[in-house]
């Protein structure tokens, strides 16, 4: 066997390997593939989490600094985690996710560097949340598009300061 036809029939065994693994997000149509994607990584939930983070910084500035800290450091975790549930089985899903979750980071960080005084990077870091939620309105549309289905982003637990007394 010549060296180029053993590298082909290398390739063709590892394809089907690969492919024999492959997870229900992976296989069937590409609706099929997106329904099972979103409900696996808990998509609409994720969006709605950054949401909420999102929404809650501005309530949490005339609490001084510490508040900030705390709201902004839960923003930066909660778009790491998100972005570790990409690829989506859509590259521009993909694509738009992952510039969102990029923007969360950033503006978790700015929010964290501006603390409760610095109102220029408080700024900069509410403009970097609109910008990602104005992609989540694109992804949650282009899924639509895909599965007939428009994801929901409600959370099911209210992201506020949790108690150790119930």
């Amino acid at each position: 066997m010549t060296r180029g036809v053993l590298t082909l029939a290398c390739l063709a065994v590892l394809a089907v390997g690969v492919t024999s693994c492959a997870g229900e997000d992976q296989t069937g149509s590409a609706a099929h593939r997106m329904s099972v994607w979103v409900k696996g990584t808990g998509l609409g939930e994720d969006i709605g989490t950054l949401m909420a983070d999102n929404a809650r910084l501005p309530k949490d500035v005339p609490n001084g600094t510490g508040a900030v800290h705390a709201a902004c450091g839960t923003m930066e975790d909660d778009a790491q985690m998100a972005n570790d549930e990409l690829p989506s089985p859509d590259a521009q899903v993909t694509i738009w996710l992952s510039t969102a979750y990029g923007l969360e980071g950033a503006a978790g960080t700015v929010c964290y560097d501006a603390g409760s005084t610095n109102k220029k990077l408080l700024a900069q870091a509410e403009r970097d949340t609109a910008k990602a939620e104005a992609l989540y309105g694109r992804v949650t549309i282009r899924i639509q598009s895909i599965d007939g289905r428009l994801p929901s982003t409600t959370t099911t637990t209210e992201n506020g300061p949790i108690s150790i007394f119930g």
